[in-house]
């Protein structure tokens, strides 16, 4: 285990997952990611983990699911891993995701439909409750690799990939831990000073979007950090530089042009164009992967419906970089993006009513940057700027 990823994974799991002493542990991991998934168990025991569990998959498996599974298999759930998942929340146990595609173009031969339909229903439905009813504490980190690398940068420099994973979390730095909790003041006041202004919707404006995401009364914004129902802090995403908040599915309405490739289910879409009317998605369009969009959006009635909407200005450690990560744990942190599908509880003031959408789909695509301009619209319909040629407005 080289250094690097020891303090890595020290830092997925003190940091994002916080793990506790006598707690349950899951790592989630593709085969590919092995080395980091040992250290993030080593790590997690250090912390004072009880058991740590670690469970890989292969996307060639998948592969081999969607070329020849029957129709109906496509999305069934395999009891015995619904049942697992379905202990892990019960023993709000701490979760350590790690995420980082080693073969981006796996999938790209195969029928889109299929793609966007082979996902475990049921395992969605069980894993989406448990982030709503805020059971666990957990984190996404992104593992470099060649193939990511080499989608990229055109080529497998996996060295210059880490230094740059390096940056975007923090671990450049004497005290990452120190510089963490700055970051999570800093964008936490973000959130507050949206809060304070109860904004009634955001408008989107740009080359092919003109898009109006209208919130609840009881949207809340959030920032870095997050909490479990029992007060237990996180952060969900490493990196993260997004405040967020769950809009009112219901007020949705114009076109939105995505600003960066969207890596999706080992397919990559591009050029997406979207039009929501009354909520709902109406028609969707993109250069490539199209197919894959409409066969998620199949997956259940308010797939259609957004659920989440984020801001995120050019002063991101990530969008400093000037890359496309194609992968979405970075590539939103990159820039304003809105998230088709389920809804995050934890961004609702009291308990979620109507509004909030309720769904196994939850897929972020990106639609901010320098050409967007980012408005809050507030109750008696006054306009304040909040990002201009991707700089944020409010004073901090």
């Amino acid at each position: 285990m080289t250094d690097r990823i020891k303090r890595y994974a020290e830092l997925a799991v003190q940091v994002g997952a916080n793990v506790q002493p006598g707690q349950l542990v899951e790592v989630l991991a593709r085969i590919e990611h092995a080395d980091v998934a040992r250290a993030v168990t080593r790590a997690a025991y250090e912390a004072g983990a009880r058991y740590v569990d670690v469970l890989y998959t292969d996307q060639h498996i998948r592969r081999a699911l969607i070329e020849g599974a029957p129709e109906d298999v496509l999305s069934w759930t395999p009891p015995w891993l619904l049942q697992r998942a379905k202990q892990i929340g019960d023993e709000r146990a701490a979760v350590v995701a790690l995420t980082g595609d080693a073969e981006p173009d796996l999938l790209a031969d195969l029928p889109g439909d299929r793609v966007g339909r082979a996902r475990m229903f049921e395992l969605a439905e069980e894993n989406s409750r448990q982030v709503n009813e805020q059971l666990n504490n957990w984190t996404v980190v992104g593992v470099p690799n060649a193939g990511w690398a080499k989608q990229m940068f055109g080529e497998p420099d996996v060295e210059r990939l880490w230094k740059i994973v390096e940056f975007c979390v923090r671990l450049d730095m004497d005290d990452p831990v120190g510089a963490w909790r700055e970051h999570v003041e800093r964008i936490g006041r973000r959130a507050k000073a949206l809060n304070d202004m109860r904004v009634d919707a955001i408008h989107f404006r740009g080359p092919g979007t003109d898009l109006t995401v209208g919130l609840l009364p009881e949207s809340r914004w959030q920032g870095v950090e997050s909490q479990t129902a029992l007060g237990l802090p996180y952060v969900a995403n490493m990196p993260t530089e997004e405040v967020f908040t769950t809009p009112d599915a219901r007020r949705t309405e114009g076109h939105v042009r995505s600003t960066r490739p969207l890596a999706l289910y080992g397919r990559i879409v591009r050029g997406l164009e979207v039009r929501f009317e009354g909520g709902r998605i109406i028609d969707v369009r993109a250069e490539e992967g199209e197919e894959v969009i409409q066969g998620q959006l199949t997956t259940d009635d308010t797939a259609g419906f957004l659920g989440e909407v984020a801001l995120v200005d050019g002063t991101s450690r990530i969008g400093e970089t000037g890359l496309t990560f194609f992968e979405t744990l970075f590539d939103e942190n990159a820039t304003c993006h809105v998230a088709y599908g389920g809804a995050y509880a934890e961004a609702v003031e009291g308990a979620p009513g109507d509004g909030v959408n309720v769904s196994t789909v939850h897929t972020d695509f990106m639609v901010g940057g320098p050409s967007v301009d980012v408005d809050a619209v507030l109750p008696d319909g006054t306009v304040v700027p909040l990002l201009r040629n991707d700089v944020w407005q409010l004073s901090e």
